[in-house]
């Protein structure tokens, strides 16, 4: 399988190494990222879409007690005929056309978002945007300590940090930061690299992430 090599930096943003990344998922060429722009924004708003709770709503006439009888009689009064207090031109009435309760969702299937969250991380590594990071966090959180490992390398561009689900501590220790969005690697998404400038990888979170994109691609060939 080929692969492209990313640079590990250590808690004080120092060369630690380098780790090897796999070029379907981060290696993907700037022109075929390009052609695919229209299937990232299909995936993002269905993400978004998704998201809405879809609770608004409004009172129609049906929903609108009172307003039975007609508020004056159809002609010689001068007035505009009306036929009901609880109509919308009148305060108090209904709402005409307004929103109802539904449901937002869309339809996406797994194979598009698979290949949109493959095509937005080649495109942050093109860019350089792509790192890997050992924050040499020990048994206690520690923001500076977070921050100090950060900075050389994302200084303050807006940055998703990708975890694994045991660094616990690491988690805590940049949560707050505000220029920071954490998330576990096997929740990473394309709407979440697609809003940050830099995608960060813990090293336990980039073998957390590739593991799973393995058992994804295993799971979708045993279906196939």
């Amino acid at each position: 399988m080929a692969s492209i090599t990313l640079n590990i930096t250590d808690a004080k943003g120092k060369a630690a190494g380098s780790v090897e990344a796999p070029v379907e998922i981060f290696g993907i060429s700037e022109e075929d990222v390009h052609d695919h722009i229209p299937l990232i924004h299909q995936v993002v708003l269905g993400q978004l879409a998704a998201a809405r709770q879809g609770t608004h709503s409004v009172k129609n006439r049906a929903n609108i007690s009172g307003g039975g009888r007609k508020p004056w009689k159809q002609k010689g009064t001068g007035r505009a005929r009306q036929g009901s207090i609880r109509s919308p031109q009148w305060a108090g009435g209904a709402v005409a056309h307004g929103p109802v309760p539904r449901d937002y969702s869309q339809k996406t299937p797994k194979k598009m978002k698979a290949a949109a969250l493959r095509y937005v991380l080649s495109d942050r590594t093109n860019a350089g945007r792509t790192h890997v990071i050992d924050f040499g966090i020990g048994d206690k959180p520690s923001t500076k300590g977070a921050q100090g490992a950060l900075m050389p390398v994302v200084g303050e561009r807006f940055t998703t940090i990708v975890f694994s689900r045991d660094e616990i501590n690491e988690w805590l220790s940049v949560r707050n930061l505000p220029t920071v969005h954490t998330i576990f690697a096997d929740q990473l998404n394309t709407y979440d690299v697609v809003t940050a400038e830099d995608v960060v990888f813990t090293k336990d979170g980039f073998s957390a992430f590739l593991e799973a994109k393995s058992d994804s691609k295993a799971e979708t060939a045993k279906e196939a």
